[in-house]
Order: C-alpha cells, then sequence, then structure tokens
C-alpha cells in the first residue's frame, strides 16, 4: 500500500486557487483511474478532475464551495502500489473540455423557445442538444463508476436516483449539461419545472422552505452583477421600431434558405449593429477603471446570452462584422448548443466588447438590462407586438418592438445612445440597407 496525493494541477493561465463546485466521491469511496473525483470551477470555466490512479478515498480537500490552491492537495488515495507514489503537483492540465462557464451579469437570448433554438435571456431557459439522452447528457455508460443507469439510459448517482423516488421525479425529465443527473439538476428542475405546470407526483404544490448555497456559477453571476451595478453608473433608453418591413422580409428569406439555418430577429440586429458601430466607436469598447482607460475596439465580438441547465453563459461571436446574416444565423446556433451541453471552450465564452441580451419571445415592454462588465453597453431588442398604427389618414397593423439600451454613464452620454438607437433604427424600419454597401 502507498499514499498518493493528488495535487490540484494549473488548470488555467494566471489562475491562483479554484473553487470546488462538486465533489464525486467520500472519503471511504473505491476509485479507478480516471474516474471522475470533483468538479473545480476557476473564474474561466469549470473543469471536471479525474483521478490519476486506483485506489481509495483517504481524505478531500474540503467542502463544496471551498477554495483549493493550485498545487495544494485535492484528494489523498490510499493505492495497491509497492513503491511509494509521489504527488501530482506537476501533472499536466486536464482536458480542456469546459462543463460551465463564466458568465457576465445579465439577460440573455432565448431564441431557444422561438424559431431557430439558440439561446436565452438574461434570465431564462434551457434545451439540450440532439446528441444527448432523454435526460440531456450523452448517453454513455459508465462500467467502473459508481453511476447506476437505468432502462432508459438516465445516468444518476444512487443518492440522486433515490432522493429522485422520494420526490416522485421521473429522472428522464430532468435536463443536465453534464453525462449524468445530479443533485443540482434535481434542484433546478424541481424549483423551475414546477413553475411551467410540473408536479411531481405525491408532492403537494406548496413546497418547504429550501436553503441553498450560492456556489459556482450562481455565485460568479451573483458577484458579476453586484459588482456591475456597485461600479457602473447606468443609464437606459428605450426606443420603438416598426419591424413590419422586417418581419416580411425575414419570412421572405426563410421561405427560400435551403439548408441554412432558420433566420430569427437576432442575425439582423447583429448586422445593423456593426454596420452602426463605427460611427459610435464609444459603445463598443471596454473599460479599464483601475487603470483609468477606455480600450474603443476595431472589431465587434458580440456576446449572445444564452441560459442553460448550467446557468447563464455568454458565448461570444468574434468578428462579428464579418459575417453575413446567414454566418451570424449559423454561428448563434453553435454556440449556444455548444454552451448547452456544456461543450463550450472557455475562449469562446469570454472577450465580448458588446452585448446582446433577449427574453426572447417571453418578451415584455421594455427591459432595462445590467451591463456586462467591463463592457460598457448593452443593448436588448423587447417582444414584437402587432398594433393598429397611422400610416397618413390610414389605420393599419404594424409590428412594433422596443429596442433597449443600457451603457456607463462614464464613458457613454445619453445623446450618444440615443443616436446610436436611432442608427439602428433606421437600419431595421428600412432593411434593404443592410445588404446596401
Amino acid at each position: 500500500m502507498a499514499l498518493f496525493t493528488f495535487k490540484l494541477p494549473d488548470i488555467g493561465e494566471g489562475i491562483s486557487a479554484a473553487e470546488i463546485v462538486a465533489w464525486h466521491v467520500k472519503a471511504g469511496d473505491r476509485v479507478e483511474e480516471d474516474q471522475p473525483v470533483a468538479d473545480m470551477m476557476t473564474d474561466k470555466a469549470t473543469v471536471e478532475m479525474e483521478s490519476p490512479v486506483a485506489g481509495t478515498v483517504l481524505r478531500l480537500a474540503g467542502e463544496v464551495g471551498d477554495q483549493v490552491a493550485i498545487g495544494a492537495m485535492l484528494v489523498e488515495i490510499e493505492t495497491e502500489e509497492e513503491a511509494e507514489v509521489t504527488a501530482l503537483s506537476d501533472a499536466p492540465p486536464p482536458s480542456e473540455e469546459v462543463i460551465e462557464a463564466e458568465t457576465p451579469g445579465e439577460s440573455v437570448i432565448d431564441e431557444a423557445r422561438s424559431e431557430d433554438g439558440t439561446g436565452a435571456s438574461p434570465l431564462a431557459q434551457q434545451e439540450a442538444s440532439t446528441s444527448l439522452s432523454p435526460n440531456g447528457g450523452a448517453a454513455n455508460t459508465f462500467p467502473n463508476s459508481t453511476m447506476e443507469a437505468a432502462p432508459s439510459q438516465v445516468l444518476a448517482s444512487p443518492a440522486v436516483r433515490a432522493r429522485a423516488k422520494e420526490l416522485g421525479v421521473d429522472l428522464s425529465q430532468v435536463k443536465t449539461a453534464g453525462e449524468r443527473v445530479r443533485h443540482s439538476d434535481l434542484d433546478a428542475f424541481l424549483l423551475y419545472g414546477a413553475g411551467q405546470g410540473y408536479r411531481p407526483a405525491g408532492v403537494s404544490v406548496r413546497r418547504p422552505d429550501e436553503q441553498v448555497k450560492v456556489i459556482g456559477l450562481r455565485r460568479r453571476i451573483a458577484e458579476n452583477m453586484a459588482a456591475s451595478k456597485r461600479h457602473i453608473p447606468h443609464f437606459s433608453y428605450v426606443e420603438e421600431i416598426d419591424v413590419t418591413e422586417l418581419e416580411r422580409m425575414r419570412e421572405q428569406l426563410n421561405a427560400s434558405r435551403g439548408d441554412r439555418p432558420r433566420l430569427t430577429l437576432l442575425p439582423l440586429l447583429i448586422s445593423a449593429i456593426c454596420r452602426c458601430v463605427p460611427d459610435f466607436p464609444m459603445l463598443n469598447a471596454r473599460y479599464d477603471d483601475e487603470a483609468g482607460v477606455v480600450t474603443r475596439h476595431g472589431a465587434v465580438h458580440m456576446g449572445v446570452a444564452t441560459q442553460t441547465g448550467a446557468g447563464l453563459m455568454v458565448p461570444v461571436i468574434r468578428d462579428a462584422q464579418d459575417r453575413n446574416i446567414w454566418q451570424l444565423a449559423a454561428e448563434i446556433r453553435r454556440l449556444s448548443d455548444a454552451a448547452r451541453a456544456g461543450k463550450a471552450k472557455a475562449e469562446e465564452l469570454s472577450g465580448s466588447t458588446l452585448t446582446l441580451t433577449s427574453l426572447g419571445p417571453l418578451g415584455g415592454v421594455a427591459t432595462t438590462p445590467v451591463i456586462n462588465r467591463p463592457e460598457v453597453a448593452i443593448i436588448g431588442p423587447n417582444r414584437i407586438i402587432e398594433r393598429p398604427v397611422f400610416r397618413g389618414k390610414d389605420i393599419v397593423a404594424a409590428k412594433l418592438m422596443n429596442l433597449s439600451i443600457s451603457c456607463d454613464h462614464r464613458v457613454v452620454d445619453g445623446w450618444d445612445a440615443a443616436s446610436f438607437v436611432q442608427a439602428v433604427k433606421t437600419l431595421l424600419e428600412t432593411p434593404v440597407l443592410l445588404f446596401a454597401d
């Protein structure tokens, strides 16, 4: 027998510590080589840590929510090797596959419930990719793990399965961004599923009070939201836009799209924004308030907020200004699917210069979104509503949409924000201009 100390390796450039967001083992458990032992979250992503050796778990570094320094003990394992086993302080980084990622602080686009299935709203919804099993995870089995697979191929630990049975929850209805259903997925299902009309068998409508520790992605969201409101003097501006012609053109384009992705409003809106940004460079910027420097970016790296089963993420469309509407639609779909499936890479979830956020079909009359710090502006389209309007002496039906923008008043003046929205309004109300040179 020998003692193996599995030290937390360097899992990201410039990272000094990581947060424990989930344990997959406990003291006394038998683990196999490459078996997942913990999920660790950095400022960039959550990474699944796998045991380098087989043996029996003797000690864990701490509880969920604790911070572990790079190079510090994560797990102590008693191995069956006769020779002394050395610690892995210089072990190579784990797989770069991202389970969940950092998020800025605000709303999001949920096209998942609209026509092309893209992600989210500053606040809302989830959907699994087509490659996932009925519970949203990959339809794989793990013979060496402690996970159990039901006939429906739902993977879950015995503890999660027992809890679901006690609550009367069918695990096949529970979505997950990972390979198996965890307690956090079950919590999310009970919280949000019940709000959409789901009632577990044998469970009363009224639920007891519950204390949920704020950890992982939810803690990152809380911290970023608070920092944004604490540091940034926000102001918001809302304008009504007649999108009747834009919607007519979108329907015509979709009718002849062939094998290209179905267009929603988002690619057209992003195209309009990118055309207007050169005249309003103060909006496509990031403010380093500690250094007192504003960087006005030439390229538009558009953040598109996406709700996932793990929480809010914001995938980034790089160089959005160089893409046509079909390329934008394809990239929105690719990134949102990757985020919801837990496959988005860290570089795809950071570096945005301007963020687009929407409640999608949930809509609302107007929104006042919170800025994705250190950016200085965030744009939010609202629900399209058909209403009667005057056209000269005639009253006709028109499709109207409010467009909101929130700005950092330290960098952007109200006149600039209003002028920018008016420029976008002109393009959206005369959509042929989107294709003019």
